[in-house]
C-alpha cells in the first residue's frame, strides 16, 4: 500500500488536470454550459417527484429534499461504477503509450463526478432552507457518511475496472444490475418506514446488506430527521470496503502490464 500512496501523491496534479479538462470538454459545445450540471439533477428529481410524489403519493416528510439527497448519492455511485467497467479500454490511447498507475484514471473520474455531486449538495442546502428544514444536531455526521460512500464506490469501481478489461459483456451485466439495485436502495421511499412495519426482516436485509441503502438512509436521518446513523454498520462497511480496495489495488498493480496487450 506504500506504493499506492506514493503514486497517489505523485500523480495528483495529473488527476486534477485530467478532471478539469474533461469537465471543460463536456460543456464546450453546449449553449447552457455548466448550467446543465444544475438542470440535469433538478429535472431528474422533478420526474421522480411526479411519479412517486404525485402519482404514488409518497408521504415522507420533506419529500423533495428527501428524494434529492437519495438521487445525489446514487448518481455519484452509479456513474462511477458504470463508467469504471470500460475505463481502461476507453483510455487505451493513454494506457498503450504512457505508463501511469491505472487507478489514477478512476480517481480522476471520481473527481469529475464528485464535483457534480458537490453542485447537487448546494441545491440540497437551498432546498432545505426553502422548505424550512430545522438544523439537525447530527449534521456533522454528514462527513463520515460521505467518506464511507466514497470508499465503497472506490472499492466496487476498482475491482470492476480490472475485470472490465477481460470480460467484454461485463458492462451490460452491470447496467442491468444497477437498474435492479436502484429500486432496492430506497431512492424513492424510506426502507425503514415503508418496509419496516410489515416486512422487518426484508427491511433489515436490504438496509444492512446494501451499503448504498444504508448510506442514503443514514444521510437522510442526520440531515433531515435529526437521527443518529447506524454507526456499527457504517464501521462494518468501512472495513469491508477497505479490504476490497486493497484487493483491487493489488490486482491492478499485478496485471497492469497485461492491459495494453489485451485492449
Amino acid at each position: 500500500m506504500t506504493r499506492f500512496w506514493n503514486d497517489l501523491k505523485k500523480y495528483y496534479k495529473y488527476e486534477v488536470r485530467a478532471a478539469k479538462s474533461e469537465l471543460k470538454t463536456e460543456v464546450a459545445n453546449s449553449y447552457l454550459n455548466w448550467i446543465w450540471w444544475v438542470l440535469d439533477p433538478l429535472f431528474t428529481m422533478m420526474i421522480y417527484y411526479l411519479i412517486f410524489g404525485v402519482v404514488f403519493k409518497a408521504k415522507e416528510e420533506y419529500f423533495t429534499t428527501f428524494l434529492f439527497i437519495g438521487q445525489t448519492m446514487w448518481a455519484f455511485f452509479n456513474k462511477n461504477v458504470v463508467q469504471s467497467v470500460r475505463m481502461i479500454k476507453r483510455n487505451k490511447s493513454i494506457v498503450a503509450r504512457v505508463y501511469i498507475p491505472k487507478f489514477v484514471l478512476l480517481v480522476s473520474n471520481m473527481m469529475i463526478n464528485g464535483f457534480k455531486m458537490a453542485i447537487s449538495w448546494v441545491i440540497v442546502v437551498i432546498m432545505m432552507i426553502a422548505t424550512k428544514v430545522p438544523l439537525s444536531s447530527h449534521l456533522i455526521c454528514f462527513i463520515p457518511i460521505l467518506l464511507v460512500m466514497v470508499l465503497v464506490t472506490f472499492a466496487v469501481s476498482i475491482n470492476l475496472m480490472h475485470f472490465g478489461v477481460f470480460i467484454e459483456d461485463l458492462g451490460n451485466v452491470i447496467n442491468i444490475a444497477m437498474k435492479l439495485l436502484l429500486y432496492m436502495t430506497g431512492i424513492f421511499y424510506s426502507i425503514e418506514t415503508r418496509l419496516g412495519p410489515d416486512h422487518p426482516l426484508i427491511a433489515k436485509i436490504i438496509l444492512h446488506g446494501n451499503p448504498m441503502a444504508l448510506l442514503i438512509t443514514d444521510m437522510r436521518n442526520v440531515v433531515l430527521y435529526d437521527k443518529a446513523p447506524h454507526w456499527i454498520w457504517l464501521l462494518i462497511w468501512t472495513v469491508i470496503s477497505l479490504i476490497f480496495s486493497i484487493i483491487g489495488i493489488k490486482t491492478i498493480y499485478k496485471n497492469e502490464n497485461t492491459y495494453a496487450k489485451v485492449i
